[in-house]
């Protein structure tokens, strides 16, 4: 791979006690065009804005599709480790298809993944929870203004060091089940982690933070009856002794810490059953006792513990810091794991060496 290095690096204007999230981009970006059918050879460039036309269909009918997951530093060998890459790149292939994006080869973009991190793994933070995010988006690129798929895409990839989305100090979150607006209905691209699934949801977050909300809790677009994803993230709920997690029904993205969620619940001899679930059932198991817990799963917020629900002028109320509370564990278990500081039984981290 073609490397062009950056003649002064910008990594001593990043201030590591206050990291935030987005807030600072790493010196060096990988590209790679699509033209004539087929993929050309990525390279790595130094950071800098792009040119493109005012033409360009991405920027029109929103043709574009992205991706994210973290690089992590060893707590103890300080060594850079990706989580789950190969997920994700697989999840960047079905959004293409969805968007009817020629997918690059999957082996293609988790090299120049690991090729830009250990050029930039000196971005990396150190402390626990922080990490070197990694974006990959991929866009048409023709200019034309016919409503058709783009013979001509460009792929990106940047890294930025973060930390975690939501911090660990604050309360637990507090949710607007949304009964208006809805994020993805069934046959849409909720399924799909493209732009638009993001844009029509900044009205309704912006009006629930004005009204006290931390995030919007996101309902089945058909009856706003039934749960589906809190936020940027997937929703989780401690039934009696066992864990209810919406199923993907096609509105719901299929989150890679989802999955990994349920992997470690089945190691912890949890029962995790994934099926719909409605806001009715939930209130119910609270009158009989049985709501226990509800947490959030995501890439940017890991596990975050959820305390209070907003539904018509109710509230489903999640008691805090309870001894049998598995937010707090899974959190320990994906961090651990992913600083190198337990055992990665299932082979999620990948070493760049």
């Amino acid at each position: 791979m073609k490397i062009k290095s950056v003649k002064n690096s910008r990594l001593a204007e990043v201030d590591y006690k206050n990291l935030g999230f987005g807030d600072y981009f790493s010196d060096h970006m990988v590209t790679c065009e699509f033209s004539d059918g087929s993929w050309g050879e990525p390279s790595i460039v130094p950071f800098a804005p792009i040119e493109m036309s005012p033409a360009a269909l991405a920027l029109h009918y929103g043709q574009t599709v992205f991706e994210g997951l973290k690089a992590f530093r060893g707590t103890d060998d300080h060594k850079i480790r990706l989580f789950r890459v190969d997920r994700n790149a697989a999840r960047l292939t079905a959004s293409c298809t969805r968007l009817c994006i020629p997918a690059p080869d999957e082996s293609l973009v988790i090299e120049s993944i690991k090729q830009l991190v250990m050029l930039d793994q000196d971005w990396a933070p150190s402390r626990r929870g922080e990490a070197l995010y990694i974006r990959p988006v991929l866009m048409a690129t023709e200019p034309h203004l016919a409503v058709r798929p783009a013979s001509q895409y460009r792929l990106l990839i940047f890294t930025s060091p973060v930390c975690e989305y939501f911090a660990r100090v604050k309360s637990p979150l507090y949710l607007k089940a949304e009964e208006r607006y809805t994020r993805a209905p069934l046959g849409g691209t909720g399924y799909a982690k493209t732009a638009s699934n993001y844009s029509v949801t900044l009205r309704p977050m912006n009006d629930s933070v004005e009204d006290g909300f931390d995030q919007i809790l996101w309902l089945d677009g058909q009856e706003h009856r039934y749960v589906e994803e809190a936020g940027q993230m997937n929703m989780f709920f401690r039934l009696g002794d066992s864990v209810v997690t919406p199923d993907l029904s096609g509105t719901i993205l299929p989150g890679v810490t989802r999955e990994s969620v349920l992997t470690l619940l089945s190691d912890m001899d949890i029962t995790a059953t994934e099926r719909r679930l409605s806001m009715d059932e939930l209130f119910q198991a609270q009158i009989e006792g049985e709501l226990y817990e509800a947490f959030g799963a995501g890439t940017a917020s890991v596990v975050v513990p959820i305390g209070r629900i907003r539904h018509h002028d109710d509230n489903l109320c999640f008691p805090d810091e309870q001894p049998g509370n598995l937010c707090p564990k899974l959190y320990d278990r994906i961090l651990g794991i992913q600083h190198g500081e337990l055992e990665d039984h299932h082979s999620w981290m990948i070493p760049l060496e």
